[in-house]
């Protein structure tokens, strides 16, 4: 088989090293292009990662020699990479525009920033719940005049780890209808430097700039339907989020109670066994990174807990624990999930995946 070449924006980054660690060995995939900031660029990767390489294994030796290139200058992948995973940093307005210059060279794009979760027309993904919005990418293509070019994008890593359990009761009929969450989100999810040590240790941090927002509106993309190519924010769910950081190293936390619209399940049990049964697109297709069991249960009282749980799946599974009636609401639930893997790198390449299989790479 022969592999499809991926090129890695922002490859000098800890999102970007956690990209290379899990792209090596790939069975469709392989990094043959890394780019970063002009600081990095014209280095050798194995130079402009030394003494600030994140992750607790060494990177894959074959990419020592590559020369990095400029992230900024889309010309330069040319010809070296037929899609790439987009994770550097830069403002708001820089990172649209220089995405979109990477499709309009014909270069897809999937991303894994911020910047695009609200462009009318670029799908927001989670792979097993809104797979259908990949249909996106024709309007966007049509709109843009783009032949093979385009850009996707994933939500927030903290909202992936309650996402998946509410999708499978949606799949079973039961429907959101009100939602209060309250997210305890470790502190690689700040990024590098990330919170000062000081700041976080002995503590939590009661606010995370712009997460509230992000967890209260994100969903509703992503529950949304689509109309003539484009997406409807699902109208008749409200939620109400808190987000915070603890001083975990990796793992979001999410605590969960939710109402349900009109139907509700007739027992725990029956909610449990919609989870421990669920499975979705990826896992029907066989997706290379796509857990066995999407959805993890675990009976002990004190689970979900990030440092057991978080690698479940390779970490790209969801695990749910300490499941019981809520007095205000339906029901609440505890969900965890790994925030660098499913939530940020391991996610976005799940996205590639699905739409390798589905036509777009």
């Amino acid at each position: 088989m022969i592999k499809l070449r991926a090129g890695i924006l922002g490859a000098t980054g800890a999102v970007g090293q956690n990209y290379v660690l899990l792209l090596e060995n790939h069975p469709w995939f392989e990094v043959n292009y890394l780019a970063a900031s002009p600081n990095s660029a014209g280095k050798r990767f194995g130079d402009a990662v030394a003494g600030k390489w994140f992750m607790d294994k060494n990177f894959p030796s074959n990419l020592a020699d590559i020369v990095v290139g400029d992230a900024s200058k889309p010309e330069q992948a040319l010809e070296k990479c037929d899609f790439v995973f987009s994770s550097y940093e830069g403002s708001k307005e820089n990172i649209q525009e220089t995405e979109m210059r990477y499709a309009e060279l014909g270069i897809p794009v999937v991303s894994n920033n911020s910047a695009h979760r609200w462009t009318r027309d670029v799908p927001m993904i989670i792979p097993g719940i809104n797979d259908y919005h990949v249909e996106v990418i024709d309007t966007q293509r049509t709109n843009r005049r783009f032949s093979r070019g385009f850009v996707v994008t994933k939500p927030n890593c903290s909202i992936q780890a309650y996402m998946a359990p509410i999708e499978a009761l949606w799949k079973a009929g039961y429907l959101p209808k009100r939602m209060i969450i309250s997210t305890e989100q470790a502190s690689s999810g700040a990024g590098y430097p990330g919170v000062p040590s000081l700041d976080l240790l002995d503590n939590i941090v009661p606010f995370i700039s712009g997460e509230d927002e992000k967890s209260e509106k994100e969903p509703l993309k992503i529950f949304g339907t689509l109309t003539d190519g484009e997406i409807c924010l699902y109208p008749n769910l409200k939620i109400s989020a808190t987000c915070t950081r603890v001083p975990v190293i990796n793992g979001h936390t999410a605590i969960v109670n939710l109402e349900f619209d009109n139907k509700k399940p007739g027992s725990l049990e029956e909610i449990i066994d919609i989870w421990k049964n669920f499975l979705a697109e990826p896992q029907k297709l066989g997706l290379p990174s796509a857990p066995q069991h999407p959805i993890i249960y675990r009976y002990e009282d004190n689970r979900p807990q990030p440092r057991k749980d978080r690698d479940a799946g390779n970490g790209m599974a969801v695990t749910v624990g300490r499941l019981r009636k809520c007095d205000v609401l339906d029901i609440k639930f505890v969900s965890s999930s790994h925030n660098t893997i499913l939530g940020a790198a391991g996610g976005a390449i799940l996205t590639a995946e699905l739409l390798h299989v589905k036509g777009y790479l």
